[in-house]
């Protein structure tokens, strides 16, 4: 792990300074996805972060990659297409919670159904920020928000087992209180071969926090570590015990041959001719 790594070659430092709020957790997951990236020593010119709409997915335009910011909820029919395309690049896609399972929700499922070489970093900070802070499918059950000003009536999605579910066969969740080990969880992800999920919870105190009086930036990182739990020790209590908690780790690890590789394969078995018969 790189702790002191340099990432200013990572990014179009012209574009600086950032759109983001003061005190939003996005630049701490960008830091953590940089510092992954100078770990892993990759040539930025193989590896391309597509992103959607949202304020996360603003990040793509401040990364020194080959980058692409494309419409809500489709960063990974984009990023699908590229893979395909070249399976040789790094694809990244880096999208909000509601971005992911909100609109882009069906095009989540169907990416780890087919376990397709691709690392999705959720930046999850349960609302819409962008747009007013407006219900995510993330929004906590009873929390507050511009959509739900007496509480929220849904139970939000656990992106980690929607994601084990649809057949992603590496899952992790870490926060941005703990950027190292975050770090280290999306170094892990990007290394697997096949569809990556790391749900990033994050901060947004202009809309979320604000609106569920949850205090200043610091506050709120504050009440990140005290809700944090391993999974290695969530596995050992009940669950009313940990029902309020964030469990963190991996939750997914499997070998399951890669789409690409499979498209490859198929393609050199049936020859180029009987596939266009």
């Amino acid at each position: 792990m790189t702790k002191t790594a340099d990432i200013k070659p990572y990014l179009r430092l012209e574009r600086y300074p950032t759109i983001w709020c003061a005190g939003c957790g996005n630049g701490q997951v960008v830091g953590a996805f940089l510092r992954a990236i100078s770990t892993l020593d990759w040539d930025p010119k193989k590896v391309v972060v597509v992103s959607g709409i949202g304020c996360s997915s603003r990040a793509s335009g401040y990364l020194n990659f080959n980058t692409m910011h494309t419409t809500h909820g489709r960063p990974l029919p984009f990023a699908t297409g590229i893979k395909l395309a070249n399976p040789e690049l790094h694809v990244v896609v880096m999208a909000g919670d509601g971005d992911t399972t909100a609109i882009g929700g069906n095009h989540f499922i169907h990416a780890a159904r087919r376990n397709i070489g691709i690392t999705m970093i959720v930046f999850n900070n349960g609302t819409y920020g962008m747009t007013g802070g407006q219900c995510s499918p993330m929004t906590g059950h009873a929390c507050k928000a511009t959509t739900a000003p007496y509480g929220n009536l849904d139970t939000p999605f656990d992106i980690c087992k929607l994601a084990e579910a649809a057949g992603a066969t590496f899952v992790g969740r870490g926060i941005t209180y703990a950027p190292v080990k975050l770090e280290s969880l999306i170094t892990e992800a990007l290394k697997h071969k096949g569809f990556s999920v790391i749900d990033a919870v994050t901060q947004c105190p202009t809309y979320y926090g604000r609106l569920n009086k949850m205090g200043s930036p610091a506050d709120m990182l504050t009440w990140q570590k005290e809700h944090v739990i391993s999974l290695e020790k969530a596995a050992s209590l009940p669950k009313h015990v940990i029902q309020d908690k964030i469990v963190t780790g991996v939750f997914v690890k499997d070998l399951r041959p890669e789409y690409t590789t499979l498209y490859r394969r198929l393609h050199e078995q049936c020859g180029e001719d009987d596939c266009h018969d």
